[in-house]
């Protein structure tokens, strides 16, 4: 059994396959077209391009509604449902408060109450028009964006592992950027591992270097894992910390959540839902759990110095 490894920057972020089988010309040639696909996604998806179909939406999306292919209508509609899944804890329309909040290009910045308020009027996928008949979307509120980054690139990986299938890989790990990890069959010899690090407080991960133990091991067999966490930009301003991870219900950053971990078949699923874990109470938790019954996750929340941890169907292996 052969491994080769292909990577692309896209959305943001760094994709990465590795791929196992006997033929290595074949595993690089599928790879190749995978990686092909995901390129043609972002072009249809990203913020960031002035051509892509949401940067469009997002520029004549109040004064007009906007055709879009049927690719991305049914993303939009997952989004909605999701959206309505998780109690508003996803929520793609969130762009006008990241912007708000200097996360959007920037490592953040503290904004006005006032604001914050005019930004979270402009968030909700309750205006979000989406006309089937049509395949058009329209808002109904001038000044709203859309930003697809938290179920793109798991969809992204959806399509590319269908891609890989078909060319006759049947073992592989796709990732985009570490935060969606995609199991395809098993590695040599057993399945996929994936460690999650145990968080602390301050917004960072324990590095693994210092000796302290991982908080999990995952196994992923033909599924997808995500993680929403804390870490990463977050900015002090006179003594309090302030994440990128915003509550769209509240248009403030998040505070005691700090990681959020979903296992699922779909990489598209797991992408959304793990902001879901993140964020969500107990009975928002129960909810996606009746929605996916064989749903696994991990939700971490601090109080002032102390983590609780509410899990199903992942061991813990740190020393809590």
């Amino acid at each position: 059994m052969q491994k080769i490894t292909l990577a692309l920057d896209a959305m943001a972020t760094r994709f990465e396959l590795v791929l196992l089988g006997e033929n290595p010309v074949q595993l690089r040639a599928a790879g190749e077209e995978a990686l092909e696909e995901i390129e043609r996604i972002e072009a249809l998806l990203s913020l960031y391009r002035p051509g892509s179909e949401i940067a469009q939406i997002n520029a004549r999306g109040a004064l007009e509604p906007v055709r879009v292919t049927p690719t991305t209508f049914a993303l939009l509609e997952k989004a909605r449902t999701f959206w309505e899944l998780t109690g508003g804890t996803f929520d793609i329309t969130i762009a006008p408060l990241v912007r708000c909040w200097g996360f959007m290009k920037g490592s953040g910045m503290r904004p006005t109450d006032q604001q914050v308020a005019e930004a979270r009027e402009l968030v909700g996928m309750q205006y979000l028009d989406l006309d089937p008949t049509s395949s058009t979307v329209r808002f109904t509120r001038p000044g709203m964006m859309l930003d697809l980054g938290s179920i793109g690139k798991g969809y992204a990986l959806d399509v590319a592992a269908d891609i890989l299938r078909d060319a006759g890989v049947r073992h592989a790990l796709l990732h985009g950027g570490t935060s969606t990890i995609l199991g395809l069959g098993r590695d040599d010899p057993g399945p996929w591992k994936i460690a999650v690090e145990k968080p602390q407080p301050s917004f960072k991960p324990v590095s693994s270097e210092t000796g302290d133990e991982t908080l999990a091991v995952i196994e992923l067999e033909n599924q997808s894992m995500s993680l929403s966490a804390l870490w990463g930009k977050f900015f002090v301003l006179e003594g309090k910390t302030y994440g990128h991870v915003i509550d769209p219900r509240t248009g403030w950053p998040a505070q005691n959540a700090l990681l959020g971990c979903v296992i699922v078949d779909s990489a598209t699923d797991s992408d959304a839902l793990s902001t879901g874990i993140l964020l969500g109470s107990e009975p928002e938790i129960q909810k996606m759990n009746a929605a996916f019954p064989d749903l696994r996750y991990l939700q971490a929340r601090s109080d002032s110095e102390i983590i609780e941890y509410r899990s199903c169907g992942i061991e813990l292996t740190a020393n809590l």
